[in-house]
């Protein structure tokens, strides 16, 4: 007698730019069932009909089940948390039903998701990603960077290290290198300093990451920025796995005109990540004594934007003769 063994099912919530590229990828791997959930109804519509299809650094179509309601979902053995930090605990408390077991990742911009994760499952894993890309039509995600991915244990809601290990050698499978470590914080945090250097003075320009890098002025803040956070990361006792300027370099070279995501969401009028990544890096830098006042600026700036493109704030008074 034959037996057919049941299909790994994946979640991903939210399938913008990061969720989607990470959804294709493994929905090309043998034995994988991949569940995406988005609230863009175009683009769930596009997904169901035609495929999730990959163009840029990567060309091909994978089949992806697409919802709009999580309560559609699966039970699901892993879940892979890509919204905006904003909604993570929505997101998350959406898709209850289907993930109370999984082991959760999170592939998002900055610091504090797991907490929020861990809020509503039990078995998290700390995630810090380097590919990157955009959603340019309905169905269709653009692949602007390549790179590694590392995976580890949210140290107060930890997944075992075998689900860790797993979900690490599907995502390699599919082409998205993946490293399980023991601890995934020096990881985290490297990217956090990068994004934070250069999100958002790419926002506040309207620039891409190679333009802000490679202007003189611009690079002379990204540099402050680092610096300062370095700081912060040594007085806490954090180890990073690179030079953040190295990281830089490596944008000029390789994604120069690319769009953070904090520019994205400044040009469609959606709420920025600065709370987790300049904010965080402030507030850590508070808890451990250390002054961060080019990170506290670009807060504020940031928010300033923000609050101008919205139409919220306070209109001048009419000038009287």
């Amino acid at each position: 007698m034959t037996t057919t063994s049941s299909p790994v099912r994946v979640a991903v919530l939210g399938c913008g730019a990061i969720g989607s590229l990470y959804a294709a990828h493994l929905a090309r791997v043998d034995g994988v069932e991949v569940w995406g959930v988005d609230p863009w109804t175009e683009h769930v519509e596009a997904i169901s009909a035609r495929g999730l299809r990959v163009v840029g650094a990567a060309e091909f179509v994978a089949r992806v089940h697409a919802v709009t309601d999580a309560r559609h979902l699966p039970s699901c053995e892993f879940a892979i948390v890509a919204t905006k930090s904003a909604h993570t605990r929505a997101a998350v408390e959406a898709a209850r039903g289907a993930i109370a077991s999984a082991a959760a990742v999170s592939v998002q911009n900055g610091i504090g998701n797991e907490e929020a994760i861990a809020e509503v499952v039990p078995f998290v894993i700390r995630g810090s990603i380097v590919p990157a890309g955009a959603v340019p039509e309905p169905g269709v995600v653009r692949f602007d960077a390549p790179g590694e991915s590392w995976f580890g244990p949210f140290e107060p809601s930890p997944a075992p290290a075998g689900s860790i290990a797993r979900l690490a050698e599907l995502l390699t499978q599919g082409g998205l290198p993946t490293h399980a470590l023991d601890d995934a914080r020096g990881p985290q945090w490297t990217k956090v300093v990068f994004n934070a250097a250069t999100s958002p003075l790419s926002a506040l320009t309207g620039l891409t990451v190679g333009q802000v890098c490679t202007d003189p002025a611009l690079r002379h803040e990204v540099d402050g920025l680092i610096a300062e956070a370095l700081a912060v990361c040594d007085v806490a006792g954090i180890t990073l796995t690179r030079s953040p300027h190295e990281s830089v370099e490596e944008a000029i070279r390789e994604a120069y005109w690319h769009k953070p995501s904090m520019l994205q969401d400044v040009l469609a009028g959606r709420r920025s990540e600065v709370d987790v990544l300049n904010c965080g890096i402030a507030a850590e830098g508070q808890r451990v004594g250390v002054p961060t006042p080019r990170h506290d600026l670009m807060v504020a700036l940031v928010r300033g934007l923000e609050l101008a493109r919205s139409g919220n704030a306070s209109s001048a008074p009419e000038e009287t003769a």
